[in-house]
């Protein structure tokens, strides 16, 4: 599956309307979980990823509309998603210092975890860390075009001053999500 192919099939999942139901579902939770996140970062970042997976994952599989309360589900094993978070933040944090290129590098290799954790809820954070590691072999490069195929709309993001971000966020949040379906063969 080719990146217009993800595109086109995670606005499709958002309703292909921008003011539409879902889209407006999916805004508000990337809305109140960035909110929240921004509390505590350090501490609360890892819940509320794994709330976004979550709620984006359940929304690609199935299609139907999701449950607000959904994104709190990080915090049933908050211990867990804390930990996870945490230590993926340090180790990109410790590659960052060798120079940009090896943290954004382990960025990329990392960029799986919270849904993995969705899919092995009794997995540790090194298990899914390592998971996501093995599972972006290969596909960073892949993942990074993808990410730049967004730069028209993060353009007019900046020229609407933030407001056209209201729109890309879940359309990219949710191409991040079915570009983790396809490394898994979901679709």
């Amino acid at each position: 599956m080719d990146r217009a192919t993800l595109k086109q099939r995670a606005r499709d999942l958002l309703g292909n309307k921008i003011f539409g139901e879902q889209w407006m579902m999916m805004l508000l939770v990337c809305l109140v979980a960035s909110a929240i996140s921004g509390v505590f970062p350090l501490v609360l970042m890892g819940p509320m990823s794994y709330g976004l997976a979550l709620v984006f994952l359940q929304s690609a599989r199935t299609g139907e509309k999701v449950k607000f309360e959904d994104v709190f589900k990080g915090f049933d094993d908050v211990g867990e998603n804390i930990l996870l978070g945490l230590m993926q933040t340090l180790i990109v944090m410790l590659w960052s210092f060798l120079f940009i290129i090896p943290g954004i590098v382990k960025a990329y290799a990392y960029s799986m975890s919270f849904n993995i954790k969705v899919d092995h809820p009794d997995w540790g954070w090194k298990q899914c860390l390592d998971e996501s590691q093995r599972m972006m072999n290969g596909h960073k490069w892949e993942l990074f075009v993808l990410n730049l195929s967004f730069i028209g709309w993060i353009l007019l993001c900046i020229l609407t001053m933030g407001f056209g971000s209201l729109w890309l966020v879940p359309y990219q949040q949710m191409t991040h999500t079915l570009f983790y379906q396809k490394l898994k063969g979901e679709i």
